[in-house]
């Protein structure tokens, strides 16, 4: 009876401590146009007990102490087929592949706090107010235990500034218990985003010519340290950023940043 209650034992730790990624395969879309599946199964990561699902481009789920945060969530209720209804959920800017009031509307989100930039709340119906907290950048606040800080967003090259003007959008920094997660939403690689401390989790953009170059992103990366970095958003216009060479300029620069790629685009087979 003692040997089977040892390995009851042994066999439940396995399983706890067992942690999955998954390879990403990278594609191409516009800023605002990307193509969504009618079904998506995505590949699930796991970190000190946040579970990530990568959706499509800069949308993803994360689940953490029993609660369901979705970051940008477009592409109709169907790409969250199999995710449970979101407790809450953050939105960076207005473009269509950060805000579409169409998938809001088709989601479960009654029970949802919704935060967002003010530019973001200015185009939502009055039926959204009671659920809506607008951040502005620098602002933060507490919502079910997380902490959400607003962070700049904006484009530093002179070509770009048209397409994210300082102060419009949102990225996010989740204090997640002990962990803390960086959104970067649409950005090149600014101050603000440079000096961020401590970031166990970064979620980092890099596509043009909407956001910035994968050198930028792995300069900016290797500047503020993240435990580990998920390259996201890097399907541009024609082109797909390869987050190949990011990890190699990341981790030849600092081997000690764990660089996951996830499939963030999973109709798609690059």
């Amino acid at each position: 009876m003692k040997k089977l209650n040892i390995i009851a034992i042994l066999a439940t730790l396995a399983v706890v401590g067992c942690k999955e990624t998954k390879k990403n395969q990278e594609s191409p879309a516009l800023d605002s146009e990307i193509q969504y599946g009618a079904t998506i199964d995505p590949p699930e990561a796991q970190e000190e007990g946040i579970s990530i699902a990568p959706i499509e481009h800069a949308t993803v789920v994360l689940e953490w102490n029993d609660l369901t945060i979705y970051v940008d969530p477009v592409g109709g209720a169907e790409a969250f087929e199999g995710q449970n209804d979101p407790d809450l959920i953050l939105i960076t800017d207005i473009h269509g592949d950060h805000f579409n009031l169409e998938t809001l509307e088709a989601l479960n989100t009654k029970k949802a706090k919704i935060i967002v930039p003010q530019a973001v709340a200015d185009k939502m119906p009055d039926t959204f107010a009671p659920q809506i907290d607008v951040l502005d950048n620098g602002d933060s606040k507490e919502r079910f235990g997380i902490t959400v800080e607003a962070i700049p967003m904006y484009n530093l090259r002179e070509e770009a500034k048209q397409f994210h003007e300082k102060g419009r959008g949102n990225g996010y920094v989740l204090n997640m218990g002990d962990q803390r997660v960086y959104f970067s939403g649409d950005t090149e690689d600014i101050p603000e985003m440079r000096n961020l401390e401590n970031i166990d989790i970064a979620f980092v953009c890099m596509n043009l010519p909407y956001t910035m170059t994968v050198k930028s992103a792995a300069d900016a990366v290797l500047e503020f340290k993240p435990d580990q970095v998920y390259p996201y958003h890097y399907r541009g216009k024609p082109d797909v950023s390869d987050v190949s060479e990011f990890k190699s300029l990341v981790n030849s620069g600092n081997s000690n940043i764990e660089v996951v790629q996830l499939d963030w685009y999973p109709n798609e087979s690059y």
